[in-house]
């Protein structure tokens, strides 16, 4: 990718944050959405910070697409600081570990209400950056899909309520990006991700970036994907343009048709078609 900085805040994210601080007051506990195969870059700092008061529990969603190797580590990373952590797939993972999950978060608030004689409705409400899948992992909970979800950020744009069982409720929120994107390296992850537009960035050098990545971690997939020769360039148009000739990507006269392999390169790997492949390693 080059240089330039990605600084990408909608207008919407300022009404998010202020919708969220006034809805906290309503809930008795928080699930953090986070995306497996970058874990930490998927994490809003400033969400955190509005939710450490709250039980929280974090999940480690499309952990199908991540290595799981990576996952396991992430996961004893973020239980090590204290977070009842947890892997999930979202369209296809058991429902039954997050409601366990779930139940045992709920166990303060429902021990309060019981003390005072009360059967209440436990309210969560789930958090995340942009196209962690939030919507589509509460349609996996309440078994329909209930609240919009799509592969891209920005789908929900407001708060909506869901009923699981007779006393659980779950709040849909919006995506929330930090104000300003201080982590280069991690805004990449994350536009790798889909988490930030591809319409502000070069889609090309976006997707050459991603490629290089890529060829680092698992070179044997990467090419086996994009019928890479053994000889080829490790530059991002060197691969761009070796996945064109690999895959048959050419325009007329044998030209490279790039746009075409980096739209391509892009919804693959997001896709989970390339492999499971975790973008961040671990912390130890």
């Amino acid at each position: 990718m080059p240089n330039e900085r990605i600084n990408w805040y909608p207008g919407h994210m300022a009404k998010t944050r202020r919708l969220l601080i006034e809805q906290l007051r309503a809930v008795d506990a928080v699930i953090e959405l986070c995306d497996a195969r970058a874990p930490q870059a998927t994490r809003n700092p400033d969400l955190e910070k509005l939710t450490r008061d709250k039980t929280r529990i974090l999940v480690l969603n499309k952990a199908d697409l991540a290595d799981d190797r990576q996952t396991a580590r992430w996961l004893e990373h973020f239980r090590r600081q204290g977070l009842a952590a947890m892997r999930f797939n979202s369209n296809g993972g058991k429902v039954k570990d997050i409601l366990g999950y779930i139940e045992q978060a709920s166990k303060p608030a429902l021990d309060r209400y019981a003390a005072r004689g009360v059967r209440k409705t436990v309210r969560f409400m789930v958090i995340g950056i942009p196209n962690v899948g939030k919507s589509t992992f509460i349609n996996r909970l309440h078994g329909s899909a209930i609240a919009k979800a799509g592969d891209r950020p920005g789908v929900t744009r407001a708060n909506q309520w869901v009923k699981i069982g007779p006393f659980l409720e779950i709040l849909d929120t919006p995506g929330m990006l930090p104000p300003r994107l201080d982590d280069q390296q991690g805004a990449r992850l994350l536009a790798y991700l889909g988490s930030i537009r591809d319409e502000i960035m070069d889609t090309e050098d976006l997707a050459g970036g991603l490629m290089a990545l890529l060829y680092q971690i698992d070179p044997a997939a990467l090419s086996a994907r994009y019928k890479l020769p053994e000889d080829c360039g490790t530059e991002p148009h060197e691969l761009i343009e070796a996945a064109c000739k690999g895959r048959g990507w050419l325009l007329s006269g044998g030209r490279y048709d790039t746009d075409r392999a980096a739209a391509l390169v892009l919804d693959e790997f997001r896709g989970g078609k390339i492999g499971k492949i975790t973008i961040e390693e671990a912390r130890s």
